[in-house]
């Protein structure tokens, strides 16, 4: 079989970016808002192969769409099949003020696709007759405890996300106190009824390897896993040696509110991190390494790293994420158009990836993007339904067009006069948009999500714009903790709360680059806690300053109340994270 290798240099336009201003606190160069992006290509065509260029072709007009559509400063792509890397394609920069492009080389943090990682170094200990899945954690990491009046918490809950603890906030590097603090927290249900995503659960199994192996997690993934499968250009610790060779990672500007396209980029903290949750770094092609070896069930270029009868426990479908998602050991198990696939997503505060295998046909999708809060898998998705087109012999599938961002589909369901105590405002259709008219602002909303709206306007920049149904008409709408109603409402206008919940009101930050702040908001006379995000959950009081995120049930996670001074609590702490009162609103 001959081999031809291609290397293709252009320069693509790409506007829309818009970066740094100069600030008093970051001495960034402001740069034009349209700048040209180089795109470095590596193709790999097979002449007795059917020519996959035509799919690369389109799939490089989607990622430029993306790109421009995310405000992504770098992307890096790599198609595989089960024998062989395809392709790895790379975009734009891995640092906008140097204009280093990114290339074949950089490397970026997986984030939580390091999850399966983990996962694969308990199943090789299980393999080898040394660890019970089913047994309690207790039996191998005897300090772990948390109050619970359930069974006990085994192996096989945490693996798969059924353990009924918290989700966890990251506030150490590397996991041990936080795993240790969950002796202050309790279960929520029964371990192994219902899903709920946990990362502290993750590090708990990476301290587990960590106390039987008596190594550093780092060291029992690379000669397990990274090793065997070839990933010479992976890390399985995040350190600060490694940090010259990854890309820069950016975020928004703005941290305490909903993000816009239009708010500027910034470098994101930098941290180092060896928990098991997530501790990879890897190149675009490492990782596609990886994705052929879970499409060969296991099996890497020099033998299997897990048994068949293993790796098919591991993505076993255990348990419901959601419609056509299910999770097994540290993997996603998903239906796509009628095909199985098999996958994870990663997202760091630097970061987003994504690694997709189409296992019924064949190929595998690597997408790592040096920005926080981006869609990788919307590329991973695409780039598979183009390759499976030209397997299948099929017309393959035109790029998706650009979403109009201010079409609403059930417009004329908000049209109306919504008043507050103080203030009104007024929602007018024209065509499939959606216009707020007070007094001499109209502005377009943006949706996000069911009854949900961005208002581009620095009156509304801290909070989506919401609204409620009653009988399925819209009949309130909320802004932070303003409350509006239009002439459907018919319940109460007045509300009694507890004197003391008004010293919870307010915005609490930390360092935590994870999650550096929230708000809690009054709404109708129930606590509200809104993530930095603009989601709004309500608070179920447990009493004594105690509260549940969610209604009774719904969730593990509680935010307490405390060092109240002068009518406010000073300090909350979430998740077992210590967060303190800003001074902002």
């Amino acid at each position: 079989m001959k081999t031809k290798k291609v290397n293709i240099h252009c320069q693509v336009l790409f506007p829309s970016i818009q970066f740094y201003k100069r600030l008093h606190l970051f001495k960034f160069v402001k740069v034009l808002s349209i700048i040209f992006l180089f795109v470095s290509l590596t193709v790999l065509t097979f002449a007795d192969e059917k020519n996959f260029q035509s799919a690369f072709d389109r799939l490089d007009q989607f990622i430029h769409q993306k790109m421009a559509e995310e405000n992504i400063p770098g992307m890096a792509v790599a198609i595989t099949d089960r024998e062989k890397l395809l392709r790895v394609s790379t975009y734009g920069y891995a640092d906008i003020a140097a204009k280093i492009p990114v290339t074949p080389d950089t490397v970026f943090e997986l984030g939580s696709i390091g999850k399966s990682f983990t996962s694969i170094a308990v199943l090789q200990l299980h393999e080898a007759g040394r660890l019970d899945l089913h047994a309690p954690v207790t039996r191998y990491l005897q300090w772990f405890q948390v109050q619970s009046e359930y069974d006990p918490i085994t192996v096989h809950h945490l693996l798969n996300h059924t353990s009924g603890i918290t989700n966890g906030t990251d506030l150490a590097p590397h996991g041990a106190y936080e795993v240790w603090a969950l002796r202050e927290q309790k279960t929520a249900y029964q371990p192994g009824k219902r899903y709920y995503y946990s990362n502290v659960g993750f590090k708990a199994l990476g301290l587990l390897l960590e106390e039987m192996l008596h190594q550093p997690l780092g060291e029992i993934l690379k000669a397990g896993i990274l090793d065997p499968l070839d990933m010479t250009k992976s890390y399985a610790s995040i350190t600060l040696e490694m940090r010259k060779l990854m890309a820069m990672g950016y975020r928004s500007f703005y941290d305490d509110r909903p993000g816009h396209s239009s708010h500027p980029l910034i470098p994101a903290p930098w941290h180092e991190y060896g928990a098991g949750d997530g501790c990879i770094a890897a190149t675009a092609a490492d990782a596609a390494s990886y994705l052929r070896m879970i499409m060969n069930r296991g099996r890497g270029p020099h033998g299997p790293i897990l048994s068949e009868e293993t790796f098919n426990l591991m993505t076993k479908p255990m348990i419901e994420v959601t419609k056509d998602t299910y999770y097994g050991y540290g993997l996603n198990i998903l239906k796509i158009d009628g095909y199985t696939h098999i996958g994870h997503g990663g997202g760091t505060p630097c970061y987003s990836a994504n690694i997709l295998a189409d296992v019924d046909n064949g190929f595998g999708a690597v997408v790592l993007i040096n920005k926080t809060g981006a869609n990788p898998m919307q590329v991973s998705m695409f780039a598979l339904k183009l390759l499976r087109a030209i397997l299948l012999d099929k017309d393959l599938p035109e790029v998706p067009v650009l979403k109009d961002p201010f079409r609403v589909d059930n417009v004329a369901d908000y049209v109306g006069t919504y008043k507050a105590s103080d203030k009104s405002f007024t929602l007018a259709k024209e065509g499939n948009q959606l216009i707020l008219q007070q007094g001499d602002k109209r502005i377009v909303l943006e949706p996000r999500g069911k009854d949900r709206f961005y208002v581009n306007h620095p009156d509304y920049a801290l909070f989506l714009l919401e609204f409620n149904r009653e009988e399925n008409k819209v009949v309130e709408a909320f802004h932070g903790p303003e409350w509006y109603i239009n002439g459907l409402y018919k319940g109460p206008s007045k509300f009694e709360t507890p004197k003391e919940w008004e010293a919870y009101i307010g915005h609490y930050r930390s360092h935590n680059p994870w999650s550096s702040n929230f708000r809690v908001i009054l709404r109708k006379g129930v606590l509200n806690l809104v993530h930095s995000s603009g989601q709004a959950v309500p608070l179920t009081s447990l009493g004594k300053g105690v509260f549940r995120i969610g209604k009774e049930g719904d969730f593990p996670e509680i935010i307490k109340f405390d060092a109240v001074a002068s009518g406010r609590a000073l300090r909350a702490t979430l998740k077992g994270s210590d967060y303190s009162r800003a001074f902002t609103l």
